[in-house]
């Protein structure tokens, strides 16, 4: 039996990085997978991509781009999943984006409210509208699992990096109150990924690759499968007695 047999999962920022990890692994578990992305980051529709990778491999998933900042497109975004699917198991609020450039690394009072908005939108909000439209629906399903994504930036600070780490930090307080609120039906736990290969930090990677290597007691940055597996490992009932944990999968970066 695969560990996610039959089971419906929503997976945002699912076109790539962490989430197209995630989206194709769950799928290989038998997962019928909601991949949701938004088209205007990258310019062409990636989510449709995976989607459609998806079906290449013989899984079941549909693609809906989503505004995760905007609460009636979350809401709609629900909707055609539970349209499509009938019900919702599994939330992986994977969906994570720093500034409006990913170079922009300011403090805080740098950070132009425009920037600041922007970050506690796309890492914070979109988790409240995600969880407020699910949440009900795997109610009624009889329960679930949501992941929530975090950041080692909510661990350890990192100067310079101030309205994601903000953000991030909300993440996490917002995981536990989740999970408070949910049980016993619903469990909920946050990831907490270091540096992970993905599209979003790519550019920096190439700058400070050498700096995180040095300072990871793995000596290396993760790459996005790795950091699913972690979440297949929540959505599944393997992790059935895990609820309110905050996991860090960062090489060890946030023991030194």
């Amino acid at each position: 039996m695969m560990r996610l047999q039959d089971k419906v999962a929503v997976i945002t920022g699912g076109g790539s990085g962490i989430g197209r990890a995630a989206s194709l692994l769950f799928a290989a578990e038998g997962a019928r997978v909601v991949v949701v992305d938004y088209q205007g980051v990258y310019g062409r529709a990636v989510g449709q991509e995976t989607a459609d990778e998806i079906k290449n491999q013989g899984g079941e998933a549909i693609y809906v781009e989503t505004d995760l900042g905007v609460d009636e497109q979350v809401a709609a975004m629900v909707r055609r999943a539970v349209e499509e699917y009938g019900r919702i198991d599994v939330l992986f609020n994977n969906a994570s984006h720093g500034y409006s450039s990913p170079l922009t690394m300011t403090t805080l009072l740098d950070t132009p409210e425009h920037d600041w908005n922007e970050v506690i939108k796309n890492n914070l909000n979109s988790i409240f509208f995600c969880t407020k439209y699910c949440q009900p629906e795997m109610a009624k399903a009889g329960g679930g699992s949501i992941i929530n994504t975090g950041s080692s930036n909510a661990l350890v600070a990192v100067p310079g990096a101030d309205a994601y780490t903000a953000a991030k930090g909300g993440v996490v307080s917002l995981t536990r109150i989740m999970a408070m609120t949910y049980a016993p039906d619903i469990r909920v736990n946050c990831i907490c990924p270091g540096a992970v290969r993905t599209p979003m930090i790519t550019t920096m990677l190439e700058m400070l690759e050498d700096y995180l290597i040095q300072n990871i007691p793995l000596q290396r940055v993760a790459e996005p499968e790795e950091i699913a597996r972690v979440a297949l490992f929540l959505a599944s009932d393997e992790s059935s007695y895990v609820t309110g944990a905050i996991i860090p999968v960062d090489g060890g970066w946030t023991t030194l």
